[in-house]
């Protein structure tokens, strides 16, 4: 299941309550698209917001509107206990896969990650996807730590951030006449090289950092774990369709044309209230459609996003 797309839905609210006929919307949307895979409570779903009980009930919606794409589900919490009853309650909603990422409030150290990772490979029945996000979680994992985790039992695959993909993407939009061979980011190249070489062979590298996806399915990465994705997953789909027949150029194009979108991302903190706007400018969910403290876009905001969807036929 890590290959291709991975689409990240929001959860939406309404009333501060899920709202789950939108979700199903939401699902049914990604599997009429036929997407590789679903997570259907990443960091865009909110799984650090939602109960135990909440992340049951959107896994199993998502399963069971999924159409046989395979389902991932957040685990993550600020204890261990806390990981392990959160993985029995998705795998009991029937998900193909967990991910899980170093979850803190107070920063864990290296042994403190590697023995969350041990404790859970070890109690899990479904693949890990290893979610590295020092953004959110304000650690970064070193080589020797992602060796000592690609040793452990279940790991499926491993998200990385795609900074070390930023020259390609900036180089490759802005150089059409370069021939695909020679469109190629140094430290992208390197990064992924390097981690070939320390993770076993059977472990996805997937890429994540939407304006970085297109660079890194460029460089190779196995999948594009991507917000936007997880409401615009055809045109998500058209750019690794070109990455992987080879067409550098047109995905790289094709990236540079959601420009637009991306510096959105940036001056919102992330995507999370970004593709929350375009789930409701789409009817998918009423606004706010996400719970408090989180508000909405601004209103000039909202507006540039709409003219970019008409625009660019996004879907």
């Amino acid at each position: 299941m890590f290959t291709g797309l991975s689409a990240f839905p929001i959860t939406p609210f309404k009333q501060e309550a899920i709202d789950y006929k939108a979700l199903q919307g939401l699902v049914e949307n990604l599997a009429s698209a036929n997407v590789d895979s679903i997570c259907a409570i990443g960091s865009t779903g909110l799984y650090p917001y939602l109960t135990r009980e909440e992340k049951y009930d959107v896994a199993k919606l998502a399963v069971d509107h999924a159409n046989g794409i395979p389902v991932m589900a957040g685990v993550g919490a600020l204890r261990t206990y806390d990981v392990l009853k959160n993985v029995e309650a998705v795998q009991q909603a029937g998900v193909n896969a967990v991910l899980l990422a170093p979850v803190s409030y107070q920063v864990l150290n290296e042994e403190e990650v590697y023995g969350l990772y041990e404790a859970v490979s070890h109690e899990v029945s479904v693949p890990i996807c290893v979610y590295e996000n020092p953004r959110v979680t304000n650690f970064t994992f070193s080589d020797d730590l992602y060796r000592r985790i690609g040793k452990l039992p279940n790991i499926g695959a491993i998200k990385i951030p795609g900074t070390p993909f930023a020259k390609s993407a900036m180089d490759n939009s802005s150089s059409k006449d370069i021939p695909p061979s020679e469109a190629s980011s140094s430290e992208g190249a390197r990064r992924l090289a390097s981690l070939r070489e320390i993770m076993p062979a059977q472990i996805a590298i997937g890429v994540s950092g939407d304006s970085f996806g297109a660079a890194g399915m460029v460089e190779g990465c196995d999948l594009w774990l991507s917000v936007i994705g997880g409401i615009f997953p055809r045109t998500v789909m058209r750019i690794i369709d070109a990455a992987q027949s080879g067409n550098a150029v047109d995905a790289q194009a094709q990236s540079q044309a959601l420009s637009g979108i991306w510096s959105m991302f940036a001056r919102n903190g992330g995507g999370l209230r970004v593709v929350a706007a375009a789930a409701e400018i789409l009817g998918y969910c009423d606004t706010p459609s996400l719970p408090a403290p989180f508000l909405p876009i601004d209103k000039k905001e909202y507006s540039e996003l709409e003219h970019i969807i008409t625009k660019l036929s996004l879907s």
